[in-house]
């Protein structure tokens, strides 16, 4: 709902209505949440073929995150399309939603105790998973507080896109830095966090990106 309030401040900015971007994260959130349970059941159908009726259960568990993502990015880019909504500037508007919506994944992993950080010997260290770790899900707040007020809240930049591009970067930044202190992160050829493997791939891409954006509004 914040999210929401400050993307549609903003809206008018970008050529944008309030109402519009307020549907289009409402479908899409709509079929994120449809879309991942939907998915889950084709993956179990032996399961919900037994008892159909859990299609509509409350338990979180029966939901596949990738599915729903797909689905939701789908429904929001179709419904983009029908209402004539220009691509890069429904990004750079709908940016202030993005950042808030890492501050509350951060918020989620504090409190479901996720994403929690290596041992440390570190003063500041916290008692998690009966040892003192890194307060990881700290530093995932704080940095995503840290994006929005630097980012997601500024003046539209010169360049189309260049908002939401330059959000984009911030982010993987951000997730190299936390990937070093995490303890759950996923390790791949003999032990390079996938993480990071993900936040340097997306970070030149998006600093690429970023460049053109920049060089169109030049010539």
């Amino acid at each position: 709902y914040i999210g929401m309030v400050l993307t549609g401040k903003r809206a008018a900015n970008y050529g944008l209505k309030s109402a519009s971007l307020d549907d289009l994260i409402l479908f899409a959130l709509f079929g994120l949440l449809a879309g991942g349970r939907f998915s889950f059941a084709l993956t179990h159908l032996d399961s919900f073929r037994a008892s159909p009726l859990d299609i509509f259960s409350l338990n979180p568990s029966l939901f596949d995150l990738t599915g729903g993502l797909a689905i939701g990015f789908i429904v929001a880019l179709v419904y983009g399309q029908r209402k004539g909504l220009a691509f890069w500037p429904t990004l750079d508007a709908l940016t202030p939603f993005f950042a808030t919506i890492m501050v509350g994944i951060g918020a989620s992993h504090m409190a479901s105790g996720s994403a929690f950080g290596q041992e440390t010997s570190l003063p500041w260290g916290i008692e998690m998973h009966g040892a003192t770790r890194h307060p990881s899900q700290v530093y995932e707040v704080a940095l995503a507080i840290f994006i929005l007020s630097l980012i997601g809240l500024r003046k539209p930049f010169p360049a189309t896109g260049a908002h939401f591009l330059t959000f984009l970067a911030w982010t993987a930044g951000a997730s190299l830095f936390l990937e070093a202190f995490r303890g759950d992160s996923t390790l791949v050829f003999g032990g390079l966090r996938l993480g990071q493997i993900v936040a340097w791939i997306v970070l030149a891409g998006t600093l690429n990106r970023l460049k053109s954006r920049q060089q169109l509004v030049k010539s």
